[in-house]
């Protein structure tokens, strides 16, 4: 039978069934095509929850005849039939201890020490070793040592991939193949724009494992290359390339504007983990997407009962960190709440208190669950539980306790003991933009005309920095910042730089926007200095007279 034909009639076989009555029609077939047809059988009997009538395959006299002659003959196979056949077995769930298996295994493994084995069957090898043994298969070295010796450049993009996999696998200590994988890095750089979905993503994720952080051009050529790639990835592959877009700090506006198009789309056949890694994507990155929380918080609304522990706070604490309330809120909390009456025990003690520390930074409050927080066994546990009682946690903890004792005056709870309590709060996206507050400081200075009246970064009684304070008397005069006494009224000046707001936004993050408003309830009369207000000022005389306007919008400016 001539090969072309035979193959051209296989693929045109959508059974098991029909597969073997045309097998059964042959007298005689070259082992290349024997393989094929095994090929054929698995795929179009195997899906995603494996083989789909194991009896109608694996009992077929067919095909149990094909095994045979493959198991007693694999010294006589080509290259192309062992490798094939070895593969069709393995997507087919054939029991790799098995004496076919076995038999098939050991000839490869034979022609892989004489080195007869072209980059193609090298390839066709490991891929059936990853599949099979994992990452503990020693062979996969071997293999790879091979590889070294070849042309990386006449290589295909399945090949590279290929490689890239084996590499995750062998690569455990030190650079023992770090000139293979420059090479690999450079050729995979010129092939860019061949690169399917699934062979972007999981390059993408071979170079976050093998920690490839000086291969910048290809990091950038492969990020830009899959956005016009996102609306196909499958969701592991698009949480493989959020991953790597996070380890090596890229960022993309047109990847955030594709995929604000394909996650409201797709919200609902979207996979919860895939979801969560998302709203994670932007809660790293500080990107306030309307359309993706909102998409979020409909999705959280409607399927949150089958969502994992971590997959909740993965959808929650991003609201509560870029400071939004999306226009579900009701319901969206409403439905967290009935989640955590439900669930509360199975939630891990960090897990836990991020989320419900998330809920109060945008004014939700979760009194009916703080007893439980404040308790001595869940702080015992929060100990317990690596990183234990760290800095972040007190400090969420004492955030917790100030917030429920300003704005929930009617709990009457347990308290958070004082050794629980922070002095001063932990706020890692909060810190000063000194450029910044030096122009500030200086136009106060040409405003005041004594640096004795204000004083810069205020610790407060109240765990929080107060970055510019400044004192008036009953009469509304200014007094010096030294001084206790007759003090009538104090002014906190917040200087935002851009990092304390959402990227390419003038939204507050969650902590800066908490932090303003307790202080305007301990007292203080809040005046925002944001940096895109002040950015354009050219000279210290609009410096202070932007800042006369902001502070004493009532009485007369520098002019008068």
């Amino acid at each position: 039978v001539d090969e072309q034909l035979f193959f051209k009639k296989l693929n045109s076989l959508c059974t098991s069934k029909e597969i073997f009555d045309f097998l059964s029609s042959l007298e005689v077939m070259s082992d290349t095509m024997a393989s094929g047809a095994l090929q054929r059988i698995s795929e179009v009997e195997v899906d995603g929850n494996g083989l789909k009538n194991p009896e109608g395959v694996l009992e077929n006299e067919v095909f149990r005849a094909l095994c045979f002659q493959f198991e007693f003959e694999s010294s006589k196979l080509s290259n192309t039939g062992l490798l094939n056949a070895l593969q069709a077995l393995i997507k087919l769930r054939i029991d790799p201890q098995s004496t076919l298996m076995a038999s098939l295994l050991a000839e490869c493994e034979e022609r892989l020490g004489k080195g007869q084995l072209t980059t193609k069957n090298l390839c066709a090898f490991g891929e059936s070793l990853l599949e099979l043994e994992g990452p503990s298969c020693a062979t996969l070295e071997q293999i790879v040592n091979h590889m070294q010796a070849k042309d990386v450049a006449k290589w295909s993009p399945r090949e590279i991939v290929t490689v890239y996999k084996m590499l995750q696998v062998t690569v455990r200590e030190g650079e023992k193949y770090q000139g293979l994988l420059n090479r690999l890095n450079s050729v995979t750089l010129t092939i860019v724009s061949q690169l399917s979905p699934k062979f972007t993503s999981i390059i993408l994720n071979s170079l976050v494992v093998l920690h490839q952080t000086r291969a910048v051009p290809l990091v950038t050529a492969l990020c830009k290359h899959s956005v016009k790639h996102t609306p196909y990835f499958t969701d592991d592959e698009l949480v493989n390339v959020l991953e790597a877009f996070l380890y090596f700090g890229h960022r993309e506006q047109i990847f955030t504007e594709v995929l604000e198009t394909h996650i409201p789309k797709s919200i609902y056949t979207m996979h919860p983990q895939t979801v969560s890694k998302v709203m994670h994507y932007c809660c790293q990155k500080m990107i306030l997407s309307k359309p993706i929380f909102d998409a979020a918080a409909e999705g959280f609304i409607s399927d949150a009962d089958r969502f994992t522990t971590d997959q909740i706070a993965g959808y929650i604490i991003p609201f509560g960190t870029l400071n939004y309330l999306p226009p579900s809120t009701p319901s969206l909390f409403r439905k967290l709440e009935m989640v955590l009456h439900t669930r509360l025990s199975h939630f891990q003690p960090h897990t836990l208190l991020k989320l419900l520390h998330s809920c109060v930074l945008i004014q939700r409050y979760p009194v009916n669950f703080l007893p439980k927080i404040f308790s001595p066994y869940f702080l015992q546990q929060l100990q317990a539980q690596p990183p234990g009682l760290d800095r972040i946690a007190t400090s969420q903890l004492t955030q917790l306790f100030l917030t429920v004792t300003l704005e929930c005056p009617f709990y009457e709870g347990p308290k958070l003991l004082p050794k629980y309590q922070v002095k001063a709060f932990f706020m890692p996206h909060s810190s000063l933009d000194v450029y910044l507050l030096k122009r500030v400081k200086t136009g106060l200075l040409y405003l005041l005309k004594k640096r004795t009246y204000f004083a810069s970064e205020v610790s407060t009684p109240y765990f929080y920095m107060v970055d510019i304070e400044i004192k008036l008397d009953e009469e509304g005069f200014v007094l010096p910042a030294a001084q206790c006494e007759e003090v009538y009224k104090r002014i906190a000046l917040c200087v935002d730089g851009q990092n304390r707001f959402c990227v390419n936004s003038h939204n507050l993050l969650g902590e800066e926007a908490i932090k303003q408003r307790h202080l305007q309830l301990l007292g203080y009369e809040v005046v925002q200095i944001p940096f895109f207000e002040i950015e354009s000022l050219q000279n210290h005389r609009k410096m202070a007279e932007y800042l006369h306007k902001k502070i004493f919008p009532h009485t007369c400016g520098l002019s008068c």
